[in-house]
C-alpha cells in the first residue's frame, strides 16, 4: 500500500527512477576509488562541481552542465597530478575542497538582485524537485557510467589493484586512470540532486563497505554493492517522503544501517564456523 500511495505522485516517480539511477552509478565507481584507495575523491570532485552548479546559477544556464564541465576538469587536474608527482594525491585533493567550496560562494554571491541563487538544493540534495529533464540528462550520464565501469572492468580494476604491473603488461594507465577520474566526476553530477554534493561520496564507499564485509571476490562486491546502493536510495527516499526529512541525509543513514547490519552478519558468520 505504501509504495503504491508514494506512486501516485510525479514528483515520487521521478524521485524514485533518479534514486535507481544514482544507487546503481554511485557504487559501481566507488568500487574502483576504495581499490585505489581514493575513498574520498567523490567529496573533493562534489566541492569542484559546486562551482560549477554556483556559475550555471548566476548565468542562468543548466547547473547540470556547469557542474559536469566544472568536475570533470577538476577530476582530469587531479590526476594529472598525481600521476606526475609533483604534490601528493592527499594535498592534490585538499586544493579541490577548499578551492571548490569557496570558489562557490564567491561566485554565487556575485548573483544578480533578481536573480536569487540558492546552493542548498545541491549541497543537500532535493530529489522531489527533480524534472523530467534533469531525468533524461540523469538517465545518459549514468548509462555512460555503466557503460565504462561494467564494459571496462577487469582493466580498470587491474590499474586499480596495481599501477605498475598494469603498466608493465602494456595497458594505458594514465588514460585508463583519467578515464575513471572522469566518470567519477559524471557520477558525482548524477548523483547531486539525489544525495546532495556534501554526501556523494558516501553512497560511492558505504554499500561497496558493506559489500566487501559479505562478499569473496571483486565481482561479487561489485554487484552486491550496487544492489545496497539501490536499495539505500529507494528506500532513502520513500523514508525521507513519508518522514519529511532531506533526502540525502536519509538515504546516507540508510545506508551506514545496512553497514552495520552487513558487520553483524559477518560476525554471526564468523561466531557460527568457529563452533
Amino acid at each position: 500500500m505504501i509504495a503504491v500511495e508514494v506512486l501516485q505522485y510525479d514528483f515520487m516517480q521521478r524521485a524514485l527512477i533518479a534514486a535507481v539511477l544514482v544507487g546503481l552509478t554511485a557504487p559501481s565507481v566507488g568500487v574502483f576509488l576504495v581499490q585505489r584507495g581514493l575513498s574520498l575523491i567523490g567529496d573533493g570532485l562534489g566541492h569542484v562541481a559546486l562551482t560549477g552548479v554556483a556559475v550555471g546559477l548566476v548565468t542562468a544556464r543548466s547547473p547540470v552542465l556547469t557542474a559536469l564541465v566544472a568536475a570533470v576538469i577538476g577530476a582530469v587536474a587531479v590526476e594529472v597530478v598525481r600521476h606526475r608527482g609533483r604534490t601528493g594525491g592527499d594535498v592534490a585533493l585538499a586544493v579541490l575542497f577548499y578551492g571548490g567550496i569557496a570558489g562557490g560562494v564567491v561566485i554565487v554571491s556575485q548573483a544578480p538582485p533578481g536573480r536569487p541563487a540558492n546552493l542548498d538544493a545541491y549541497l543537500f540534495g532535493a530529489i522531489t524537485t527533480t524534472t523530467t529533464s534533469d531525468l533524461w540528462t540523469f538517465a545518459v550520464l549514468a548509462a555512460a557510467v555503466l557503460l565504462v565501469t561494467v564494459g571496462m572492468r577487469r582493466v580498470l580494476y587491474a590499474v586499480a589493484i596495481d599501477e605498475e604491473h598494469a603498466s608493465a603488461s602494456g595497458l594505458p594507465v594514465l588514460g585508463l586512470n583519467l578515464l575513471l577520474a572522469v566518470v567519477t566526476a559524471v557520477s558525482v553530477v548524477v548523483a547531486m540532486r539525489v544525495v546532495g554534493l556534501l554526501l556523494i561520496s558516501a553512497l560511492m564507499i558505504v554499500p561497496i563497505a558493506a559489500a566487501q564485509v559479505l562478499a569473496r571476490s571483486f565481482r561479487a562486491t561489485t554487484v552486491l554493492g550496487c544492489v545496497l546502493g539501490v536499495v539505500s536510495a529507494v528506500v532513502g527516499v520513500t523514508t525521507s517522503f513519508y518522514a519529511d526529512t532531506p533526502s540525502g541525509g536519509t538515504i546516507v543513514l540508510v545506508a551506514i544501517a545496512l553497514f552495520a547490519i552487513a558487520l553483524a552478519v559477518n560476525a554471526l558468520r564468523g561466531a557460527i564456523a568457529g563452533r
